[in-house]
């Protein structure tokens, strides 16, 4: 015996699924987690000490709260900086460039998980050469801050930042083709994310503006992200 239902039977029994929407109150949290890393990019490199690193200058910056404090915030800026790509996804999702703006999150969220590591190393481990140079007066000590940064580490860090560089010039490409957002606001973002490993080896000067063209490129993106809601 066969059984048939009626269309609207069918109906009742499976509703038709919505398409996903997006969240504005989590989007809009996404877009201000972005903008405040873009700010902490600049922070970072204003408030950390910058000295001869083979001297007791250097490891009184090693034992400094400075020290502690600004690598901690490059810490919390690329955390942000990873929920704000999400944020970006999200807000570009049922659009032609969801697939795009999911792999430019996806790469720059393993590429942050890998870069973090180096940054523990850096803030946690060189303050306590530095705190055991001054406490034993051996400068000797000093050279194995290049062993704590040229280490297996590096291998991590280098492989991390093509990654988020890579996922950052893709997020720009969702962002330009999506004709909903600043297409040109995805330009800096990716600029000073490429730029992030050639900086570390500019002065002091050179680094505050490098975070200066990072700060832009999320705050405008943020801005883009927060309207697109």
């Amino acid at each position: 015996m066969k059984i048939h239902l009626s269309t609207e039977k069918s109906s009742a029994l499976y509703p038709p699924v919505s398409r996903r929407t997006a969240n504005p109150f989590f989007i809009r949290r996404a877009a201000i987690a972005l903008a405040i890393s873009g700010i902490l990019f600049v922070v970072y490199p204003s408030l950390r000490p910058f000295s001869d690193e083979t001297s007791l200058f250097g490891a009184a910056a090693f034992a400094s709260t400075e020290w502690i404090v600004s690598h901690t915030l490059a810490i919390l800026a690329f955390v942000l900086m990873t929920l704000g790509m999400f944020g970006l996804y999200v807000s570009l999702q049922d659009t032609s460039v969801e697939k795009l703006a999911l792999r430019g999150f996806v790469l720059t969220m393993i590429g942050t998980g890998l870069t973090l590591p180096f940054y523990g190393a850096e803030v946690f481990g060189l303050n306590a050469i530095g705190r055991e140079v001054i406490h034993q007066h051996k400068l000797e000590l000093m050279s194995l801050a290049n062993v704590i940064r040229f280490g297996p580490g590096f291998y991590m860090i280098l492989g991390g930042l093509i990654l988020v560089g890579v996922g950052s010039v893709i997020a720009a490409m969702a962002i330009w083709k999506s004709r909903t957002m600043p297409q040109w606001s995805g330009v800096p973002f990716a600029f000073g994310f490429l730029m992030y490993l050639p900086q570390f080896l500019g002065t002091q000067p050179i680094r505050v503006a490098h975070g200066v063209i990072l700060a832009v490129g999320c705050l405008w993106v943020a801005a883009g992200i927060w309207r697109n809601k």
